[in-house]
């Protein structure tokens, strides 16, 4: 989904959120791979079991409703910190589901 009229972010279900450790106002990259489009926001949490990614603002020129998107963030370690790093993947449906988490 999209909405042209705000500011900016993506607005993304907070269970999904909480799925892979994303937090409100957190800083992602979106790669649209329908149309091969790329750009940077920063999350905001939208209603909990509704399955909403919702592209806002400028970046909504981006992306239309029914394209498949990748929301990566990425994280910087230090050497002691990084064994302990195991990254969250979600994979989702149709309806943004998740199918499989890792």
């Amino acid at each position: 989904d999209r909405s042209l009229d705000y500011e900016g972010s993506i607005t993304i279900d907070m269970d999904l959120m909480d799925a892979v450790g994303l937090l409100p106002h957190e800083q992602v990259q979106v790669y649209n791979v329908t149309n091969g489009q790329r750009f940077e926001t920063y999350t905001i949490a939208g209603p909990r079991g509704t399955g909403t990614i919702c592209v806002n603002g400028a970046a909504a020129h981006l992306v239309e409703t029914g394209h498949k998107i990748i929301v990566a963030n990425y994280a910087l370690f230090t050497d002691a910190e990084l064994p302990g790093f195991v990254p969250r993947v979600a994979l989702v449906d149709e309806r943004n589901r998740i199918t499989k988490l890792t």
